[in-house]
């Protein structure tokens, strides 16, 4: 089989499995799914009351994942949703939710802005500009692609860009 990743494409790739990997970990040690440890990490973000739709916006997990996560964390006694408007329910956390998530959640994002505190402003500034552009041209690419790749790579026609 041809090569196709450059270097540089094969270490970002490798980087950002090794963030999913270090998530999962943490995930695990508060004994938390992964996908209940978003929703618990998202409403820290969004706040008491938001919406389903909301979480899925924010963790780009499916809104069956969200909705059975938000169901077992229901479940479980961390959560408790109110009828919004229409279908809509906000999600609340329950005290032991709030107990969960000040041991559990506020530790790592304690220690995610102690990295940007560690940074440099223009370091940080650049992290964020970088993979911000790295996603838009990437998603341009995607869009854009009229090549079939799979025909060059039997043609033995180089794919780099």
């Amino acid at each position: 089989m041809k090569k196709i990743h450059g270097k540089e494409q094969i270490a970002f790739n490798r980087i950002f499995r090794e963030f999913d990997e270090v998530y999962h970990m943490i995930a695990l040690k508060c004994n938390l799914s992964d996908s209940a440890f978003y929703i618990l990490y998202s409403i820290c973000e969004l706040g008491n009351g938001c919406l389903q739709k909301d979480i899925c916006a924010m963790t780009f997990l499916s809104k069956q994942t969200i909705h059975s996560s938000i169901r077992n964390l229901e479940q479980a006694g961390y959560l408790k949703l109110e009828a919004g408007r229409g279908r809509d329910k906000h999600i609340f956390l329950t005290k032991a939710g709030e107990t969960m998530v000040e041991q559990k959640i506020f530790p790592v994002l304690i220690a995610e802005n102690q990295v940007f505190s560690e940074m440099t402003k223009e370091e940080g500034d650049a992290l964020l500009s970088l993979s911000e552009k790295y996603l838009s041209i990437l998603r341009k690419n995607l869009k854009n692609m009229q090549i079939d790749v799979q025909k060059k790579i039997e043609k033995g026609d180089s794919v780099l860009l």
